[in-house]
């Protein structure tokens, strides 16, 4: 048996479904209106609520923007931190980014010691195979290389790889 269809929601029905959304976490405003749009019985009434929101401060694409990079940035790379914001409808997503203080090489590093010290890194497959993690995760091919440098100093702590050995000819 299905359920019954709810009822579309009005302007208060709109306002309390957004308090209720940002009671939880911070959205982007693009976010929201994604999430409410086949709800709201108006587009107008959508835009109203989510005007009045951003007004009242209630809902703040800044502040959406700071928490998610907060959240995300020790785990991701600057590539993909970008593109996520701005399929989030943050407009200055580069911007954002650009401001964090990470070094971002060293993250990339970080993140390559911590899930493959000990590899070989004179098999290409697992060379690649950690090239395409990083890239993965919004890594550029320079993080990546130094990511790799650093592997192979602590695996090798007599010596470093050259870039011939290090590139797994992707670039």
């Amino acid at each position: 048996m299905k359920k019954p269809k709810p009822e579309p929601l009005d302007r208060a029905g709109l306002r309390q479904a957004v308090i209720d959304l940002l009671s939880r976490r911070d959205y982007s405003r693009l976010e929201l209106q994604r999430k409410l749009q086949p709800k709201a019985a108006s587009a107008d009434d959508l835009t109203a609520v989510l005007d009045d929101m951003a007004e009242r401060r209630w809902q703040s694409d800044e502040r959406f923007t700071d928490a998610f990079l907060h959240s995300r940035s020790d785990r991701y790379g600057p590539l993909r931190l970008t593109q996520e914001l701005q399929q989030k409808g943050i407009a200055d997503a580069r911007t954002a980014v650009a401001a964090l203080d990470t070094d971002w090489q060293e993250r990339a590093a970080q993140l390559a010691l911590r899930k493959f010290s000990g590899a070989d890194l004179s098999d290409i497959k697992q060379k690649a195979r950690i090239y395409r993690h990083l890239a993965q995760r919004g890594f550029n091919a320079d993080h990546i290389r130094y990511a790799l440098e650093q592997l192979a100093a602590a695996g090798d702590p007599h010596g470093s790889l050259s870039d011939d050995e290090i590139s797994p000819g992707w670039d």
